[in-house]
């Protein structure tokens, strides 16, 4: 069951944000900065074109013109929205197609999308952009320069990237808005030269191209002469009630090959002469390879190859399932290094110390709360929260094919930053990066392995080097599940003194480890005094982003900890909030929500169940979750229904973003009931599925899901229901047992609710 609702009672021009600060963002006043100290010329001229010639060549077609770097129009009328993102499953394509077709008014049945390729002439200068522009509006003179900043800092950074819930909140609302309204620009003057009529009288609606007087075109009869226009860097928006795309729920494009088998993924891909590849890496991170004998593999059938790189050995052969069991016969032996006494229970006891130490670095502070708490002292509340390692699991296990031949390199895969992996590889191979060609495959989930830990693709072309051949090389799921980059381990002491009123007077959050992003700990709750600090060191595990990053750890520790307090003042979870949210009525609107659709207020739990709840912003998205719980008679934990009301500010395709909110909370629920890496002598105990579970079809909740549009600006859906899952699901558990869960996960079934 699904419901859409419109909060927005404040809608702008710039469609349906929130009203701007008055005042310019320190962002702002270095960009001034740099026109005037630069003496840069600003106008169209530094619109972002200047790259349209290789972008034609890139991604042109016989007889359609590319209007825009993220436009093709056809002679059939029919456009193509070229988008600088991988497709992680989430149908970003769709939505960001339906955003630059709003703005252009053209007709949806003419609406196509592809991949923009892995070359700098396709950096993401909108994802720059809009972290520039922040809540303000840039002011028209600093315009042109800003995008011209903005797109030369993308293509230093090789920025492509999809991640951090950006693709609709920064590329969307910031680059497809700007190229829909500008491709408008360009149509209408084309046409309004090719009539002898005033530009005024031309309009665009429902993909014609329509004159006062009745007379019409297809977009395709003035593709071409539209070049003819530099359309300003600043451009009117839609205001939101003129949307016609926006807010519809629209089929997503990438579904239909992924149900008729037409996708290929990296490991479908079939070359002439190819060979496939397995691995076997070092155990311990950081170890090398001493030795191996080759001989157990070399006789087998279909093997072509043992091959060795410093930290592995690898067997290429003409199947994968012979190239799998060769590699498992042989016995390398590892050099483990600095690592070999990595252990992850020793790990948390070194986390325990830090957060309990005097040297922790200052995250953010006000109110003098660290006094307040040492003065009070044993009568402050206390209390611990663990986190264990998590890793990505993602359906695909990683890998990709390599091909170095006549002095070039192509490479088959999905990244999450096709231009970081072009030129990465590029590195790898000890080549220039024009002789990189990458191209684009299915991505069978990534959640952040794809994105900058991509030492896959390192391995991938090292062994290519080593063979005239294409090399597919696929990671067995005992490889990818011990040779991640880990969702870190993380502890919090939590502690507060509470006033009269039963509200936290002061509370302080000290935890160890800190990565990204900055806000993850930032408190949304009305408390005059707090002290957040971190201890960052600990861990020698190999870290790497996972869906939400830091949010997903302060989500349970900051709503676990606000559940106990409510507990100590005697007070309903839900209402303590409302109080301590009584000044943030975005928050405030998102949780009444959700007590609202789970009933929280009549609820009864007299078949034997009970509810939990959580809110938590993160990427600019406000999600709050109930989850209801049961325990069996063995103390396994379930989740029969999840509750989710979310603001994301503005939703483009509703479905789409429904969906992104259940895949979080399955997501989010797999790690609270079973995610968990643990070390041992440096190496990673869980190898596959049995060990490491999944959430299956059979225990997934049904979850209802409620979207709220504030008008905010837009936020983002891929990790946003992820975070408060997990403190949902254990102030369930307390709610219902008394006992409170204060260390993830949840299994094995009854070690810690004493069943």
């Amino acid at each position: 069951m699904t419901n859409v609702e419109n909060e927005a009672t404040q809608q702008t021009e710039a469609g349906g944000e929130r009203p701007k600060r008055k005042g310019p963002s320190r962002r702002l006043l270095i960009l001034g900065g740099l026109a005037a100290g630069g003496g840069i010329a600003i106008g169209a001229a530094l619109s972002p074109f200047s790259r349209l010639n290789e972008q034609r060549a890139m991604v042109g077609r016989p007889g359609e013109s590319v209007l825009l770097s993220s436009l093709r129009i056809a002679p059939d009328d029919s456009i193509t929205v070229i988008y600088p993102h991988a497709d992680m499953g989430t149908g970003v394509g769709t939505a960001l197609a339906q955003i630059l077709a709003d703005e252009l008014d053209a007709d949806w049945d003419n609406v196509r999308i592809e991949r923009a390729p892995g070359e700098t002439a396709f950096a993401n200068g909108a994802l720059g952009q809009a972290y520039v522009r922040g809540d303000t509006e840039i002011p028209a003179p600093l315009a042109g320069l800003s995008w011209l900043v903005t797109r030369r800092l993308a293509e230093t950074m090789n920025l492509q990237i999809t991640g951090g819930s950006t693709a609709i909140a920064m590329t969307g609302m910031e680059g497809m808005r700007h190229a829909g309204a500008s491709a408008r620009y360009m149509l209408t003057r084309a046409a309004a030269k090719s009539w002898g009529v005033p530009v005024e009288e031309v309009d665009i609606k429902g993909g014609r191209i329509i004159h006062a007087s009745g007379k019409s075109a297809g977009f395709g009869e003035f593709a071409e002469a539209g070049l003819e226009y530099d359309p300003p860097a600043r451009l009117p928006f839609k205001s939101k009630s003129a949307y016609t795309q926006i807010g519809k729920s629209r089929p997503r494009f990438d579904i239909p090959a992924k149900v008729n088998g037409e996708a290929i993924y990296s490991g479908d891909v079939r070359l002439p002469g190819m060979v496939f590849a397995a691995i076997r890496l070092s155990p311990v991170p950081g170890g090398v390879l001493e030795s191996v004998d080759a001989a157990p593999a070399s006789g087998r059938r279909g093997v072509v190859k043992v091959a060795t790189l410093p930290n592995a050995v690898a067997v290429f052969a003409d199947n994968f399932w012979r190239a799998r069991e060769a590699v498992r016969a042989l016995d390398p032996v590892w050099s483990p290094g600095e690592n070999a006494q990595l252990s992850s229970a020793e790990t948390i006891k070194s986390m325990e110390a830090a957060v309990r130490s005097s040297g922790l670095k200052k995250d953010h502070a006000r109110g003098g709360a660290a006094r307040t708490i040492e003065e009070a002292g044993e009568g402050a509340i206390e209390r611990v929260y663990t986190v264990p390692y998590l890793a990505h699991a993602a359906m695909e296990t990683v890998g990709c094919v390599a091909w170095m031949h006549d002095g070039e390199l192509e490479i088959w895969g999905a990244f999450q930053d096709a231009l970081v992996a072009k030129y990465q590889a590029a590195k790898t191979a000890g080549i220039p990066s024009d002789r990189v060609k990458v191209h684009h495959t299915e991505m069978g989930g990534a959640f952040g392995r794809r994105g900058y830990t991509i030492d896959f693709l390192d391995h991938a072309v090292r062994l290519a080097q080593q063979t005239d051949a294409p090399v597919n090389l696929i990671y067995t799921r005992e490889e990818d599940m011990t040779q991640d980059y880990y969702r870190n381990a993380s502890v919090a002491r939590m502690r507060a003194v509470l006033g009269e009123d039963g509200r936290p007077q002061a509370l302080s959050h000290h935890y160890a480890e800190r990565h990204d992003p900055k806000d993850a700990s930032r408190f949304p709750y009305d408390v005059s005094g707090l002290d957040v600090r971190f201890a960052n060191g600990n861990s020698a595990a190999p870290w790497g982003a996972w869906r939400s990053v830091d949010h997903s750890i302060h989500g349970f520790f900051i709503e676990c900890f606000i559940d106990e307090l409510a507990h100590e003042a005697g007070q309903d979870p839900y209402i303590y909030r409302r109080a301590l949210l009584e000044h943030n009525p975005r928050m405030l609107a998102v949780l009444d929500a959700a007590a609202e659709m789970s009933g929280w207020s009549s609820f009864s739990g007299a078949d034997g169940s009970a509810l939990g709840i959580a809110i938590k912003e993160s990427f600019g998205t406000v999600v709050c979750e109930v989850a209801e719980v049961r325990i069996s008679d063995t103390g396994a934990v379930s989740v029969p229904n999840v509750w989710v009301a979310a603001d994301p500010g503005l939703v483009v395709n509703p479905d789409g973003f429904i969906q992104q909110m259940e895949s979080g909370v399955v997501y989010g629920l797999t790690a609270a009931l079973y995610g968990e890496i643990e070390f041992e002598n440096g190496q990673v105990v869980q190898q596959n599925f049995w060990d490491y579970p999944m959430v299956r079809m059979a225990d997934c909740p049904n979850i209802e899901v409620k979207v709220l549009e504030s008008g905010a600006r837009t936020g983002g859906a891929g990790e946003p229901g992820t975070p408060p899952i997990a403190a949902a699901v254990a102030n369930g558990v307390f709610a219902l047992t008394g006992k409170r869960i204060r260390q993830l996960p949840l299994s094995p079934p009854g070690a810690q609710l004493g069943a």
